[in-house]
């Protein structure tokens, strides 16, 4: 009958209400809540990685962890909203003239992605990524999307979040983590399941180099994560 909604126009509204308002309630119950378990390490688990993890505060993980993730992932993310848009068009022409380096993903939309999206890129994938992103820096401080990042970003084959990945590459708690092996952890980020964190040359040392350097250079760009 005209002016009524077919079976499918329902189902269809109801998925995108759905879409909408599931990231949003449970962006708001994360504020809160650690979040017990996300898209990640669900599908680690089906990959048959056993997961290794455990949620510890902000305030029991060193702070020089947050200032090397920062200056190794996401220089801006004191200032900008969940988006680097500048370094992201920038990429997008990159990919458009072949190259494949990406490095526009913010903490906050690195933090959307491990937490209920997919590794795999594609462009749905990352327009997914950018509203998931936009939502928990309306939604969250900056400290607390930090501390969601460092407790649930991949360190290792199903290690998971910083409190796991400093007993498993250095048999310390996150606490006790020294500044060079912040910088250390912060360089695998890219690739957990390949880089060694204890590797005596190559990438890792070379890049934990450049996170001490930038730390140094940033100043008020770490002010929203201090202590």
């Amino acid at each position: 009958m005209h002016g009524e909604l077919s079976l499918i126009e329902w189902v269809l509204t109801g998925l995108v209400g759905l879409f909408v308002a599931l990231p949003i309630t449970l962006i708001l119950i994360y504020r809160i809540v650690p979040p017990p378990v996300t898209s990640v390490m669900m599908l680690r688990l089906v990959q048959g990685e056993s997961i290794t993890r455990d949620w510890v505060p902000l305030e029991e993980i060193a702070p020089s962890v947050r200032y090397a993730v920062i200056a190794s992932e996401d220089n801006q993310f004191c200032v900008h909203g969940g988006v680097d848009w500048s370094a992201l068009w920038h990429a997008a022409g990159a990919e458009m003239g072949g190259s494949t380096d990406g490095g526009a993903s913010t903490i906050t939309m690195q933090t959307a992605r491990n937490l209920m999206l997919w590794p795999q890129r594609s462009y749905v994938r990352k327009a997914l990524e950018l509203y998931v992103a936009t939502l928990i820096e309306a939604l969250w401080p900056k400290r607390r999307i930090i501390e969601v990042y460092l407790n649930i970003a991949e360190w290792g084959p199903g290690v998971f979040g910083i409190e796991a990945a400093a007993q498993y590459h250095f048999g310390v708690s996150a606490r006790k983590l020294t500044s060079n092996e912040a910088a250390r952890l912060a360089a695998i980020l890219p690739n957990p399941l390949v880089m060694n964190a204890n590797a005596s040359t190559g990438h890792v040392p070379r890049q934990a180099r450049t996170v001490h350097r930038r730390i140094g250079q940033l100043g008020t760009l770490l002010d929203c994560v201090r202590p």
